[in-house]
C-alpha cells in the first residue's frame, strides 16, 4: 500500500470514530429527552387522575363522569351507625359538672371526641339569645379545660359542631353575637378616691392573644383538640353557611351556604349550594344550583353526592381536574311510583281506588316524590330516600318516605 493510500484510509478511520461518537452522543441526548417526556406525563398522570387505559383498582380511581349505575327502587332502609349517636349522648360527668358547678348555663349537647378523651359542650347563658349557644372543652371524665368561643362570637346550628374524624380538629358554625357585651367603666368615670392602689409590678412580656375576625353571618369556624389556634375558616360576608360535613380523612369539608335573602325565603326548609373547603380556607363551589339535601361523602373521600330533586350529582373531591355526574332519576323514580301506589292499592283491597288510579294514569302518582336524604355507606353503594316534607313552625310533616340504591361502578370502557 503506497503512502498516499495509507494517509487516505487513516482519515477514513478517523472520520468514522468522529461519526461514530456524534451518533452516540446524540442517541443520549434523545434518550434524556424521552426520558424526561415520561417522568413529566407520570406527574401529570398522577395529578390529574387514572391515565386513559389503565385499569382502575379501585372505584376511588375512577372519576365521577366515568361513573356507571345501576338503580334498584323501593329497597330496605340502610344500616344505621350508632356510634355517632353515642358520641353524641350526654356525656355524664359533663351534665353532673353542670348541674353542680354552673347552675346557671343550660347544657344542650355534648360531642365526644373520636379517641373518646375529651368532650365538646355546647350550652346557653341566661344572658344568651334564643339559638345562640357557647362553646366549651372537658374532659371525658367531667373536667373543665377551657372556653373555645370568645366573647362576642356566637355558636349556631348547634348540631353540626363537631371533631374532625382524625380528631385533631373542631368545627362549627358562628357569627357575631347579638347579644350586648358587658362594657368595662373607664377609670375616668370612677371616684380617684374609691380607686384602689395597685401594686408596681415588674416588666413583664405577655404575648397578645390572637384577634379572631367576626361576622354579621353565619361563618364557619376551626381550632386545633385543645381548643386554641381558633379562625375563620370562611370569611364571606353576606353568606349564610348553615350545614358542613368533613370528609373521612379529614382533608376537607363539605358544606351549604346561601344568600341572606334566600335564607329569608325558606328559614325552616334552607336551600344551600354545595361547597368543598379545604383546610386552609380555600374553596371550590361544586353547583349553582339551591338543595334542601344535605351533602355526603364517600367513604374513601374521593367523592361527594348531593340531589336535586330527582337528580343525583357526585362531584369529585380530591383531583386536580375535577369531574361531575348526573344522574337523572325522574323516570325511573316515576315508574317505581306508579308501581308502588298500585301495590299499595292492592293492599288495602279497594278496588275502587285502584281503578280510579289506572283511569288516572296520567297524573303523577301520588308516592311520587323528590329525593330528601342521601346515605353512602359503601364506595360502591349510595342510597337515596324520596319522600314528601314539609317543615311548619313546631312540627314537620313525612310522607311517602322510600329508599332506593344506586349500585355504582366503572364505565365498562374502562375496564376494557
Amino acid at each position: 500500500m503506497s503512502d498516499s493510500e495509507r494517509h487516505r484510509a487513516q482519515n477514513l478511520t478517523r472520520r468514522d470514530k468522529e461519526l461514530r461518537a456524534s451518533a452516540f452522543k446524540l442517541a443520549r441526548v434523545c434518550l434524556s429527552l424521552c426520558l424526561m417526556v415520561l417522568l413529566v406525563g407520570l406527574g401529570c398522570s398522577r395529578r390529574s387522575g387514572p391515565k386513559s387505559g389503565v385499569r382502575p383498582r379501585t372505584l376511588r380511581d375512577v372519576p365521577a363522569q366515568r361513573l356507571a349505575y345501576t338503580f334498584n327502587a323501593d329497597t330496605e332502609a340502610p344500616a344505621q351507625g350508632s356510634a355517632t349517636d353515642e358520641a353524641s349522648t350526654l356525656v355524664p360527668a359533663i351534665q353532673n359538672d353542670f348541674d353542680t358547678r354552673r347552675k346557671d348555663d343550660a347544657l344542650l349537647r355534648t360531642q365526644l371526641s373520636p379517641d373518646r378523651q375529651r368532650a365538646l359542650a355546647i350550652y346557653a347563658t341566661g344572658a344568651d339569645e334564643p339559638n345562640e349557644f357557647r362553646l366549651d372543652l372537658y374532659g371525658a371524665d367531667g373536667n373543665f379545660l377551657r372556653h373555645i368561643t370568645p366573647e362576642g362570637l356566637a355558636v349556631v346550628f348547634a348540631p353540626v359542631a363537631t371533631w374532625s374524624p382524625d380528631g385533631n380538629f373542631i368545627s362549627f358554625i358562628a357569627y357575631k353575637s347579638n347579644t350586648p357585651q358587658p362594657t368595662p367603666t373607664p377609670f375616668e368615670d370612677l371616684d380617684p378616691e374609691a380607686m384602689p392602689s395597685l401594686p408596681t409590678a415588674s416588666p413583664a412580656y405577655s404575648p397578645p392573644a390572637p384577634l379572631v375576625p367576626f361576622f354579621t353571618t353565619e361563618q364557619i369556624y376551626i381550632c386545633n383538640r385543645d381548643g386554641y389556634d381558633l379562625r375563620a375558616l370562611t370569611t364571606r360576608e353576606g353568606l349564610i353557611y348553615f350545614y358542613l360535613s368533613w370528609s373521612p380523612d379529614s382533608h376537607a369539608l363539605a358544606a351549604l351556604a346561601c344568600r341572606e335573602n334566600e335564607w329569608r325565603d325558606r328559614p325552616l326548609l334552607p336551600a344551600g349550594r354545595p361547597r368543598l373547603i379545604g383546610l386552609d380556607g380555600s374553596e371550590r363551589l361544586l353547583d349553582d344550583g339551591l338543595t334542601d339535601v344535605l351533602p355526603v361523602w364517600s367513604p374513601d373521600a374521593s367523592k361527594v353526592a348531593t340531589a336535586f330533586e330527582t337528580e343525583v350529582k357526585i362531584y369529585d373531591a380530591l383531583t386536580d381536574a375535577p369531574t361531575t355526574a348526573a344522574i337523572k332519576l325522574g323516570e325511573p323514580l316515576l315508574a317505581a311510583s306508579r308501581a308502588y301506589d298500585q301495590k299499595e292499592a292492592q293492599k288495602s283491597k279497594k278496588g275502587a281506588g285502584s281503578a280510579e288510579s289506572q283511569s288516572q294514569s296520567d297524573k303523577p302518582p301520588v308516592s311520587f316524590n323528590p329525593i330528601v336524604t342521601l346515605n353512602w355507606p359503601q364506595p360502591e353503594t349510595l342510597y337515596l330516600q324520596t319522600g314528601f316534607v314539609r317543615s311548619f313552625e313546631n312540627e314537620q310533616v313525612r310522607n311517602f318516605m322510600r329508599w332506593h340504591l344506586l349500585k355504582l361502578s366503572a364505565q365498562a370502557a374502562l375496564l376494557n
